[in-house]
């Protein structure tokens, strides 16, 4: 099979994916986006209808066009699946779905050669390849002693649909980020809840300002460059109070456990020997990087993780990661697509053969 040529093929078509498309159409830089998903939005497509605008995380604007007016009680997988869809066609980005990507391999020996992009669609041949995959489809699941005799129902916040769904039941939520809590927020309204968290969880009283946001992202990025797995960016940061989060403490709802040590047939073993019944766990246990198909150019270290240098691969200048790292929230997604643009068009012969555009 003769591959599709092209400069620069970008995966994935969340925030950070459609923010590196703008700037390679921005520049005149011949691209191709390869999405998975069926339609525009992302991973926000998944999220659970609960999940108003009024309760996510900041949403930078995608780059050239700013967010439409936003209704605090629309569903976040409404809203930023019509904003991404508005976006693209607004600006004339073309993405190919649904296309999975099977695998990236190296076409040569060549350290300045090009890239094998292998599809669900054909393969694309590229200069350079901007991954933006996220971690959505990579639900982490802890594992405990006694996990498969559990005779309740367990799931993962990435299968959660509606509070409703467990009335009557106790439901344990595992988890300290900001998921787990807001989930516990909303459960706790409809029937009983425990919560268990392997790290006392830190909950801030100030403002979440674009300082703190920068001081967050630096940290994480430090770790990502000494080639370490990466950490959350939630982590870092820590919990901030909501009104809504307050009244689900005086309700009880955010007295946190240490981590169990077993899970029971009925329920869990508790850190202090007792057994607590339970009908659900929820597991808010986060997400890790969809990476596998980057695994025949063999990118990860003895560190665990892929050793970093902005959103450059250390190891392989011609590959960037963003929604790796620190560019894993909405804090920098449009930067690291920005900056990974920018380290691309310092790859050979790559300014060249671009044709700057005006709009924007």
């Amino acid at each position: 099979m003769i591959p599709d040529p092209t400069d620069v093929v970008v995966i994935g078509a969340g925030q950070a994916g459609l923010s590196a498309a703008y700037h390679l159409k921005r520049r005149g830089v011949d691209h191709t986006v390869l999405d998975a998903e069926e339609g525009p939005g992302g991973a926000w497509r998944h999220r659970w209808k609960s999940l108003r605008m009024a309760t996510v995380n900041g949403i930078s604007d995608l780059p050239g066009i700013p967010k439409p007016e936003v209704d605090p009680a629309e569903p976040s997988s409404e809203f930023l699946s019509r904003y991404f869809g508005d976006y693209e066609a607004q600006l004339g980005l073309s993405v190919h779905r649904p296309v999975k990507v099977r695998a990236v391999r190296r076409e040569d020996d060549n350290p300045a050669g090009r890239l094998r992009i292998e599809t669900s669609d054909g393969d694309w041949s590229a200069k350079a390849l901007i991954n933006a995959t996220g971690t959505w489809t990579r639900p982490f699941w802890p594992i405990y002693p006694g996990q498969s005799s559990f005779r309740g129902r367990q799931l993962h916040v990435a299968d959660y649909v509606s509070a409703d769904e467990f009335r009557g039941r106790h439901v344990i939520v595992v988890g300290g980020g900001i998921s787990a809590v807001g989930l516990l927020e909303e459960i706790s309204r409809v029937t009983t809840t425990s919560w268990f968290t392997r790290r006392e969880p830190v909950w801030r009283d100030a403002p979440f300002d674009s300082k703190a946001g920068h001081d967050a992202v630096a940290l994480v990025e430090e770790r990502v460059r000494r080639g370490l797995p990466p950490q959350s960016v939630v982590s870092v940061t820590g919990l901030i109070w909501t009104p809504a989060l307050r009244a689900a403490k005086e309700r009880g709802a955010l007295n946190r456990q240490p981590m169990f040590t077993a899970i029971e047939p009925d329920g869990v073993r508790r850190a202090d020997g007792s057994v607590l019944k339970a009908d659900v766990i929820l597991w808010a246990t986060g997400f890790r990087a969809e990476l596998d198909h980057l695994a025949p150019l063999h990118l990860r270290g003895p560190g665990g993780g892929i050793a970093m240098e902005g959103t450059r691969v250390a190891a392989e200048p011609r590959v960037h990661l963003v929604g790796y790292g620190p560019s894993s929230s909405t804090i920098g997604a449009n930067r690291a697509g920005r900056a990974a643009v920018a380290a691309v068009m310092g790859l050979p012969g790559m300014a060249e053969a671009a044709e700057p555009v005006t709009w924007g």
